[in-house]
């Protein structure tokens, strides 16, 4: 099966986005680092599955190892019922697509690392559990609140993330964002279109290299300017990992009409950097 994606589009936020190598920006409660003296460096391993989402081991109130993603892209901890009862986070296996709700896991652990009294949703997410039926089983999603507390550093190479504390701790972005919900808002703001770029991607099913194929090129677009051309194997947009055609889209959505981005590709083994400046329209 082949998967192909138009970037002739206006990106649109998505909560729960489950995109691998994204960021999530949240506003920060004000929190001195960890003197560099006291930082220690911990490697943990991962497992880069076939939808291309990492994947790594748990352990919840000392049960486990349960397996969840680990989401850049998340903004708070999710476990699916059945673990959160196996792990006493619930008393019982809660049934139903909106699950228990918020709870706390009062120790997770993730490799060497330890927190205590860490937040999480309880619900069966139809996404883990369409990802679940599809690779071997997935039972939830790392989110912010665990990961806004170190430094991270990501090799694919070698299939591990290195954390170092920043002395951080994350606010309770759940708590936040049902808050919001309950406040009277003012004025919608406006929102403005992505920036155009005139390229297709695809990438097999079976494609387990680096970047994506750049399958057509629009005549006068942003990224024919630059020189992108059909047959560019696309590996990076503005600094990120374009691995999946869903990279792509999260990748160049983020960049702004007007503002320039490097793309690095390859071309023929070379690697190459261009310039592309995206368009707001034709």
């Amino acid at each position: 099966m082949w998967i192909r994606f138009s970037l002739v589009f206006a990106a649109a936020l998505l909560g729960w986005s489950l995109q691998p190598a994204t960021l999530w920006a949240n506003d920060r409660a004000k929190a001195e680092p960890a003197p560099a003296s006291e930082a220690k460096t911990v490697i943990v391993p991962f497992e880069l599955i076939g939808s291309r989402h990492m994947v790594v081991e748990v352990k919840l109130n000392g049960k486990g190892p349960y397996r969840l993603i680990f989401d850049t892209g998340a903004p708070t901890m999710l476990i699916n019922p059945r673990i959160a009862k196996d792990a006493g986070v619930t008393d019982s296996e809660i049934k139903g697509l909106f699950g228990a709700g918020e709870k706390t896991i009062k120790t997770f652990e993730l490799g060497e690392l330890k927190i205590d009294d860490l937040s999480t949703t309880v619900m069966d997410h139809p996404t883990v559990k369409a990802i679940s039926q599809a690779f071997p089983r997935i039972d939830g999603i790392v989110g912010l609140t665990f990961f806004a507390r170190y430094k991270m550093t990501i090799d694919y190479q070698k299939r591990e993330i290195a954390f170092v504390e920043n002395g951080y701790v994350p606010v309770n972005t759940m708590a936040n964002m049902m808050k919001l919900m309950t406040v009277k808002q003012g004025p919608a703001p406006i929102v403005a279109a992505a920036g155009q770029w005139g390229m297709q991607v695809d990438k097999s099913s079976d494609d387990t290299e680096d970047g994506v194929n750049v399958v057509n090129v629009l005549p006068g677009s942003a990224a024919a300017v630059a020189g992108l051309r059909q047959g560019d194997r696309l590996l990076t947009i503005d600094g990120r990992w374009t691995d999946s055609v869903a990279d792509v889209y999260q990748a160049a959505g983020a960049v702004p009409a007007g503002r320039e981005a490097t793309l690095t590709i390859l071309r023929a083994g070379e690697r190459l950097e261009l310039k592309v400046q995206p368009k707001l329209g034709f």
